[in-house]
């Protein structure tokens, strides 16, 4: 089972700034509605933090955590992501007028259509590079500049269930020291939780499309650890 954040996909538009904790309040409520066995909770990337946020909420339905190349928190990478989100949001600005062209959306989404399957990379065209979704995308990246000072803070309470976090081995072309940098923070923060495990994939950022098998056997063998095996993950 996947969902679309709100504003995303096939769920409605919203005016609103949504924060890390708004969205981490919509999964528990998407949850507690449509979800009745127990679950593994797979975040990617920026979804970390909302699933980790989530998970405080989440206690009695988790089997397993699963973590796709996040960026915790207390990185350095975010003690100056305020400017880097500034300036994230200009140049998305400037994507937000292109994607009105089909044609300059398909070349702007170049590296999603070369990582995901024909079809996913389809439904992310139609719903995702259009002017709605770029300024969606804006929105969250404002999100996690304002949520970073009170996660650093006060951060998500640890999860009591099984958490395994995959972390990417591959970095973008001069971005060699910063990767090296993230990961060992992933590395870090997974030797603080009672029940966590690191593991390094051969893999970009994307490694739900990029190694959707590995991602696919460490949900079952979450699933596999928990009492109840008719569980099914979310």
């Amino acid at each position: 089972m996947t969902y679309d954040r709100a504003g995303f996909g096939l769920s409605g538009r919203t005016a609103a700034q949504l924060g890390i904790d708004d969205m981490a309040a919509d999964l528990v409520a998407m949850v507690e509605a449509v979800v009745s066995d127990p679950f593994v909770l797979v975040a990617h990337s920026m979804g970390g933090l909302v699933a980790r946020r989530a998970a405080e909420g989440l206690r009695p339905h988790l089997r397993g955590l699963l973590l796709l190349d996040p960026t915790p928190e207390s990185a350095p990478v975010y003690d100056t992501f305020a400017h880097t989100a500034r300036n994230v949001d200009r140049a998305m600005s400037v994507t937000q007028a292109l994607v009105r062209s089909r044609s300059l959306a398909r070349m702007v989404s170049g590296k999603i259509r070369r990582v995901y399957p024909a079809d996913t990379y389809a439904a992310m065209l139609a719903e995702d590079f259009v002017p709605a979704g770029i300024a969606q995308t804006r929105k969250e990246f404002r999100a996690v500049a304002a949520a970073i000072p009170q996660l650093r803070a006060e951060p998500p309470a640890l999860p009591s269930c099984p958490t395994v976090l995959l972390s990417a081995s591959r970095p973008v072309k001069g971005r060699e020291r910063q990767h090296a940098v993230i990961a060992e923070y992933q590395r870090r923060r997974v030797e603080t939780l009672p029940d966590g495990r690191f593991e390094e994939v051969d893999s970009g950022h994307f490694i739900q499309a990029e190694q959707p098998g590995i991602v696919a056997d460490r949900v079952g063998e979450l699933l596999d650890r928990a009492p109840d095996r008719h569980s099914r993950s979310a």
